[in-house]
Formats: C-alpha cells, sequence, structure tokens
C-alpha cells in the first residue's frame, strides 16, 4: 500500500472513531444520574428495551442517532431527539420499532421529536412492516408547542397515520411503560392492540393536577389512568403486565403469531461476501473532498463476490452504472466517477460532475431497473452539473432534467449513500432526500450543501464586497481575508454529515463497513410492500 492509502485509511479511522465517541455520548440520552433513577423504577431505558425486545444476535439499524445535535442548547438539548428508532427483526419479522427515552427531558416530544416519529412510521407505510411503539413520554414540550403542535406535519399527522395504518392492514403494537398523556394518549389506543405496565404506566388526557384545577376533582394518578383501571375498568387498554420484561415478551408472543407477508418478489439469491477486501475502502476514499479517485474500487469491495457488470463502460464516465448483488439482492448503481477522465475525443471532463453524456446514461439505467424490478443504489460524490456554454450548448439542462424525472418517478426502492460530496442539484439527480429514497445514509466523509465552504464564502464574499462599494466603503485585504475565513468557517459548519443528521435530512451516518447491512435491510423491508404501481414517466425533452 502507498503512503496516500495509509493517510487515507488513517483519516478514514479517525473519523470513525469520532463518530464512535459521538454516539457513546449521545446514547446515555439524558446522563447517567437520569438512567440510574430509571433502573432504581424497575423500569429499562429505551435502548435496553430494544436490545431485549429483538432476536439474539441480530441487526439493529438505528435511524437518526444524531437527530437534534448541537439543538436545543438552551433547554439542556435533546439527544437523539427523545426518541430511539430503528429496523430490528422481532421472532425473525423485520419490525419499525420506536422507544421514547424518559431520561430526555421524561420524554417529552420536542418539534424534531415530532419529525423523528414522522420519518418512523413513513418507513412502516413504506414498506408496509409492523410498527412496534413503546411509550414513555411526558408529552408535547410545552415551551416549544407552537413548533410542534398544530401544523400539517406536526404531532397530529402521527394519529392520522395511525389511521391510515390501520386501514392499510400494517400491524401496530403499543406497550405503555411510563407516562402517556394528554394528545400522546392517542397512540396506543389507535394501535391495534397496546399493554401496560402494571404501577409503571400510566395514560390518561389529563393528569390528577390538571383535573383538580379544570373540575375540582380530586384522584391519583394511579385510579385515573393506571393498568388495572383501563385493563379491568375502561377497557381501553388489552394487557396488563406486571413489568417491562414481560410487556416486550408479549410483544415478542404477539408478532409471532402474525401471518406470512406478500412480497414484492426482489430477486434474492444465497449471500456472498465482496472478494475484495471491505476494509480497504478506508484506503481508497480520499481524506481531502477534492480528490479524485475511482468509485469503482469502493463498489468492488461493497458487492458481493466483487462481481459488478458495468453498464455503458466507455460512455459518460463520470457515472458509473451496473448491476451487482449486496447480501444477495440484485441492485442496480448508479454512482458518481470522481476520476478525471479522457472521452474518445480526448476531452477532459472532471471527476465528480454530471456531463450530458453521464445524465443520459444513468436516466437510461435507472430506466432499465424499473423495467426489470431492481431496487436502485445510489452513491454520492458529486459537486453538480456541468456548467459552462459548451455544456448549456449541448443541453445539459435538458439531459439533467430527464434524468430526474426517470429517478423521481421510480417505482422501485431507492437508497442513497453519501460517501463524499453531494452538492447543489445533484444532490437531487442522485436521489436526495427531496426525492424519497427507502433509506439516506451518509459517511463519516460526507458533505452535503448548495456548493462547497470555499466556493460559497467566495460567492458571498463577493456580493457583500460589491453592497460595500456601493456604499462607498472600502476594507482591506486583511479584513477580505478575515470575512471570508469567518464566512467559509460558518457555511462549511453546516455541510457535514452531523448537521445534516442533527436535521434528519439523513436517516444515519455509518462506518463504510456498515453499509451492505444497512442496504441489504433496507431491501428486505421494501420487499414487504407488494404494491408497486407501472412504471410511467412524464415529458421528457429529447
Amino acid at each position: 500500500m502507498d503512503i496516500k492509502f495509509n493517510k487515507n485509511e488513517d483519516s478514514m479511522r479517525l473519523m470513525i472513531s469520532e463518530m464512535n465517541q459521538k454516539l457513546e455520548k449521545i446514547y446515555l440520552g439524558g446522563g447517567q444520574k437520569k438512567i440510574d433513577k430509571t433502573h432504581a423504577q424497575d423500569k429499562m431505558t429505551a435502548r435496553e428495551r430494544i436490545d431485549y425486545l429483538i432476536d439474539d444476535k441480530s441487526d439493529f439499524l438505528e435511524i437518526g442517532a444524531f437527530v437534534g445535535d448541537g439543538m436545543y442548547k438552551e433547554y439542556g438539548g435533546c439527544p437523539s431527539g427523545g426518541v430511539v428508532i430503528g429496523l430490528g427483526y422481532v421472532k425473525g419479522r423485520e419490525c419499525v420499532i420506536v422507544a421514547n427515552d424518559a431520561t430526555v427531558k421524561a420524554g417529552a416530544w420536542f418539534p424534531i421529536t415530532g419529525k423523528k416519529n414522522l420519518r418512523a412510521q413513513e418507513i412502516a407505510m413504506e414498506n408496509h412492516l409492523p410498527i412496534i411503539y413503546l411509550v414513555d413520554s411526558a408529552g408535547i414540550f410545552l415551551p416549544l408547542q407552537a413548533d410542534i403542535f398544530a401544523d400539517k406535519e406536526h404531532f397530529g399527522r402521527i394519529f392520522r397515520n395511525n389511521a391510515k395504518m390501520s386501514a392499510m392492514g400494517i400491524t401496530q403494537i403499543s406497550a405503555v411503560m411510563g407516562n402517556c398523556v394528554a394528545g400522546g394518549a392517542y397512540l396506543p389506543i389507535m394501535s391495534d392492540e397496546a399493554l401496560i405496565v402494571n404501577k409503571t404506566g400510566t395514560i390518561f388526557l389529563a393528569g390528577s393536577y390538571l383535573v383538580k384545577s379544570a373540575i375540582g376533582e380530586d384522584v391519583d394518578n394511579e385510579t385515573l389512568g393506571g393498568a388495572t383501571t383501563h385493563t379491568e375498568i375502561s377497557g381501553v387498554l388489552d394487557y396488563k403486565v406486571e413489568n417491562d420484561e414481560e410487556a416486550l415478551d408479549t410483544i415478542k408472543s404477539l408478532i409471532s403469531k402474525i401471518g406470512e407477508p406478500q412480497t414484492a418478489g426482489f430477486n434474492r439469491i444465497e449471500p456472498a461476501k465482496p472478494k475484495l477486501d471491505e476494509k480497504e475502502i478506508y484506503g481508497i476514499v480520499p481524506e481531502k473532498r477534492d480528490t479524485p479517485f475511482d468509485m469503482k474500487e469502493v463498489i468492488l469491495r461493497l458487492v458481493d463476490n466483487s462481481e459488478f457488470d458495468e453498464y455503458k463502460a466507455g460512455y459518460g464516465k463520470t457515472m458509473v452504472c451496473g448491476y451487482a448483488r449486496i447480501d444477495g439482492w440484485s441492485v442496480g448503481i448508479v454512482a458518481n466517477q470522481r476520476k478525471i477522465v479522457k472521452t474518445k475525443t480526448n476531452e477532459m471532463q472532471f471527476g465528480g460532475v454530471i456531463y450530458t453524456d453521464s445524465a443520459d446514461k444513468a436516466a437510461h439505467f435507472i430506466m432499465n431497473c424499473n423495467q426489470k424490478r431492481i431496487p436502485l443504489l445510489f452513491m454520492h460524490d458529486v459537486t453538480g452539473f456541468m456548467v459552462g456554454s459548451r455544456s448549456e450548448h449541448a443541453g445539459i439542462i435538458k439531459d439533467g432534467a430527464k434524468m430526474v424525472n426517470a429517478m423521481a418517478n421510480s417505482i422501485v426502492p431507492k437508497f442513497s449513500v453519501v460517501v463524499g460530496n453531494s452538492y447543489g442539484a445533484g444532490n437531487y439527480a442522485m436521489c436526495g432526500k427531496a426525492y424519497d429514497p427507502q433509506l439516506m445514509l451518509a459517511w463519516p466523509t460526507a458533505q452535503i450543501a448548495v456548493m462547497s465552504g470555499k466556493s460559497a464564502s467566495k460567492t458571498i464574499l463577493q456580493i457583500q464586497l460589491a453592497t460595500m462599494k456601493a456604499k462607498g466603503e472600502v476594507i482591506s485585504q486583511e479584513e477580505q481575508d478575515r470575512l471570508a475565513k469567518e464566512i467559509e468557517d460558518e457555511y462549511t459548519a453546516k455541510t457535514s454529515p452531523y448537521y445534516a443528521a442533527s436535521q434528519l435530512w439523513i436517516d444515519a451516518i455509518i462506518d463504510p463497513l456498515e453499509t451492505r447491512k444497512a442496504i441489504s435491510m433496507g431491501i428486505e423491508a421494501a420487499n414487504h410492500n407488494p404494491e408497486r404501481k407501472d412504471y410511467k414517466l412524464g415529458v421528457i425533452r429529447a
């Protein structure tokens, strides 16, 4: 291995180490004292409940671990948005699991909590997966109620989705394992079946203090909405259990009895590991985001047997397209090529840029995958579409629109992995968040923005200088350099994968070696939904 490879590998390992350190802190939720208090109440934490619920030695793909990162500092923060969600296997059945983290502000709902819960329901609805709610929440975080209560994608959308999923025949099971108050009480009641833990779980529209102030009645919370009340008197809940373990065991038993799902019929054979060493990805992906590398070398270390049937290998070389398998599943891969390449006419093309020929090739390949019912994997390392008179005259906008049309109307599952850059309209064409990927993932090397921090700072600085010049103001070169650095630093901070993950623009930041597992679990989930429409495109300019 050469020095460049070793430097890249060291850089990647450092980034992964930093990611894992961040995750260790996030996994503490509201902190060790809150965890100890939870245990003293004979309760498990949210992540402990999930660990107990899923099958031994099975995979769990957490969605949104970094949600809320750096947000709500004035309220002490909101690690993971106060809720843990993900895909896991319960009695061999892939399920969406949602667990309130009561160590974070008693599991109260911040605005980002609502967004994350809606993402969990979206995954369940898209893939026809059973969804399990482990409820332990104090309800809406009142200081921020205006940002979560009344809009279309706010708190009420959760219960609308409960009703829609029920009509779709999607199994919903809830366990009240702590507080469940006010509007939040509707979630377990709108589930198909609901459990409650005796002496720990309570569910009511208003707690004892509010009841006292509203109607003058003196009543304790257990009498008002405890397990005995709701399983023996009101009949609101279905199962009364004595502790967390019994609640989770009951859920396992219920899930084990669900009928077998229909499938979409996506092709899968016996999985095989890549023949080339996956760990070499660490040394191939460059430390610096503007350094060329061969994306095909990365692909060969991700796919089964390192076998890749490349489509139109000699045409549109800044886009790599082809067929492969990941963990046995047939996939069509669309990836940006970072190498600087030559065309047959000896014209140089910049790596990571989408040209007319590469957009045309990708559009045709995407159509083929839809025709054959093959799931699509987009691997981002794109700076955008090529600009300039030659590209405009060649019709770059037309061919870019063709690619976007083919991708946006796809009926097969789409998955996006941001390997490096994902800038501007390139993010859109490569199935960014706005285009409904089943999962949107990123490696620690990812950057997501309109353009790079360096390019943006130059543009913003020129606008500021022009404004100052119009006012007759003049600043020194030293001051210009200081301003440029300040703008670049502020902009670059918002291009990081952690910022994107905090906003839920991406579902997870993952170690590159977790990519095969994540894509396989995603395709398996999508295979549970047989209701795929015929592939139809809108008007495409020739």
